[in-house]
């Protein structure tokens, strides 16, 4: 059972600069998984935001963050990290991360993952 916790949230200016981090605490190195980053906001259905592929080679962003958020990840670490640069108020929400067994070195953002994390915190005033 792989179990996956976030950090890095906080309050922020709009303009801002996060960090999270997606750490796997148990179970099988995180090099086994794509990794999937979430955003449910305040009142809205769950989206997705960003993927990386096992060996991180593939990343894919969503329309409203690419050229603003970065993620990678670090194996020997097992963690996966999204960067948030030039936050807006709108990107304000619980960020999840999610894991995928997914053969191949590809990745997605759909619902369909195997394992979730409980989600950290970030809001962005304006």
């Amino acid at each position: 059972q792989l179990q996956l916790v976030e950090s890095g949230g906080g309050t922020v200016q709009s303009g801002g600069s996060l960090t999270l981090s997606c750490v796997a605490s148990s179970g099988e190195g995180l090099d086994y998984y794509t990794i999937g980053w979430y955003r449910q906001g305040p009142g809205t259905h769950r989206e997705g935001i960003s993927c990386i592929s096992k060996n991180g080679a593939t990343a894919i962003y969503a329309d409203r963050v690419k050229g603003r958020f970065t993620v990678y990840r670090d194996n020997a670490k097992n963690t996966v990290y999204l960067q948030m640069n030039n936050l807006k108020p709108e990107d304000t929400g619980k960020y999840v991360c999610a894991a995928d067994h997914l053969m191949g070195l590809n990745c997605h953002m759909s619902a369909a993952m195997d394992f979730w994390g409980e989600g950290t915190l970030v809001t962005v005033s304006s």
